[in-house]
């Protein structure tokens, strides 16, 4: 770990011994033992303003060894360890500090969610879920011990289980959970396809737009069913308003959508629809498709003169390489010496853009993933538009 990183981790510590020496120095209990605690404290707090977090941890733990019948400056001690990537010791701590006999109800429950939390940093999910469900049987801390299960049950990609929790989330009040629960549908209408189950994937899908009719997710999946059975117009409605509902991810489903298009020989529809979203669509996917069709049916300097003028108004690397391919094809005799030069150039700098980006944590993954790999929120990870975008 970095130091500037364990230096974050160490803040709350201090805060915590700081307002521990604050309570006291108020209090009749001042005296060697205080003296030696604050002393202690500030000579940390020293290390920690002159970026010294190796040193800071010693003193922060010896100050929770000075002062070990403090609640709240142990939970910050296991929770530091817990972050460092030291379960076993997080584990110790909070199994000790549960054990103890003068904690009160509650702080007893929150030593066993931190305790919780340890084992599933340390991969032991059988015993965080055992843990969980213990605290869910007698209500204590109920929207935590769910949120936690639901937390494991998406690692073990128990979907059934990970809905169940999430509707008792929703039915005690917590908002937003509807989306995540035709996430959870829609994992399983995947796997069910998957297995060339395309009927039980189907009614899986249909389970997530019941649970949110604005699932793009959901659209995108029946889009795809219906594609693989042949139901060429069901598809197109469903891909179409997957992109009514959520632009952004146009670019997953477009190439697929043109094709069932040019299969009907429905090229106005075609036309309409890249118009409608050449408004709505932040990227330029729709508009390089139109491009492609103003090409086959007008020529390629009416496609060059169409790109032009709509790359004023939204730049795009990827605008300006097609049009370059446009005026001069890579088969085309004697062009400019600059034309490949510019040509390879554009292509090296797409090829080194992220192809999608978590619009909660930032992360950027060169696949889609439904859920992001860093921070686990869904739908959050979108195609990346703007000048190097799609």
């Amino acid at each position: 770990m970095q130091g500037l990183d364990l230096l974050w981790l160490l803040l709350p510590v201090a805060a915590y011994s700081g307002y521990q020496i604050g309570r006291r120095g108020s209090e009749r209990s001042s005296g060697e033992r205080f003296s030696r605690f604050s002393q202690t404290y500030f000579k940390g707090l020293n290390y920690l303003l002159n970026e010294q977090p190796d040193k800071a941890l010693e003193v922060f733990l010896k100050i929770a060894e000075l002062d070990a019948d403090t609640f709240e400056t142990q939970l910050a001690v296991g929770n530091l360890f817990r972050r460092r990537g030291e379960t076993d010791r997080a584990i110790r701590l909070h199994q000790d500090l549960y054990s103890r006999p003068k904690l009160s109800s509650e702080q007893r429950t929150i030593a066993l969610l931190e305790l919780g939390e340890d084992y599933m940093k340390a991969g032991l999910l059988d015993r965080a879920e055992a843990l969980y469900t213990d605290l869910l049987a007698i209500e204590r801390h109920a929207p935590s011990a769910l949120r936690h299960l639901i937390s494991i049950y998406q690692q073990e990609r128990d979907w059934k289980r990970a809905i169940e929790m999430a509707l008792r989330l929703r039915r005690g009040g917590v908002e937003g959970m509807e989306a995540v629960i035709a996430q959870f549908h829609c994992e399983m209408a995947d796997a069910a396809r998957a297995a060339g189950d395309p009927e039980a994937a189907r009614r899986h899908a249909t389970d997530a737009l019941a649970a949110h009719p604005r699932s793009a997710r959901a659209h995108m999946v029946l889009g795809k069913i219906a594609r693989g059975l042949g139901e060429a117009e069901t598809a197109i409605r469903h891909y179409e308003k997957m992109a009514e509902i959520d632009p952004d991810f146009l670019p997953e489903i477009l190439a697929e959508l043109i094709r069932l298009y040019e299969q009907r020989g429905d090229t106005q529809r075609a036309e309409a629809f890249l118009d409608l979203m050449m408004q709505r669509d932040r990227g330029v996917a729709a508009l390089l498709a139109r491009s492609a069709m103003i090409e086959r049916t007008r020529g390629g300097s009416e496609a060059v003169a169409f790109l032009a003028e709509q790359l004023e108004h939204r730049p795009s690397v990827r605008g300006v390489l097609r049009v370059l391919d446009l005026s001069f094809p890579e088969d085309a005799e004697d062009p400019p010496e600059a034309v490949p030069l510019i040509r390879d150039l554009l292509r090296r700098l797409l090829e080194r853009k992220a192809a999608y980006r978590c619009s909660r944590c930032g992360f950027s993954p060169r696949a889609m993933h439904w859920q992001c790999p860093s921070c686990k929120s869904w739908g959050t990870t979108k195609p990346v538009h703007g000048l190097s975008g799609d």
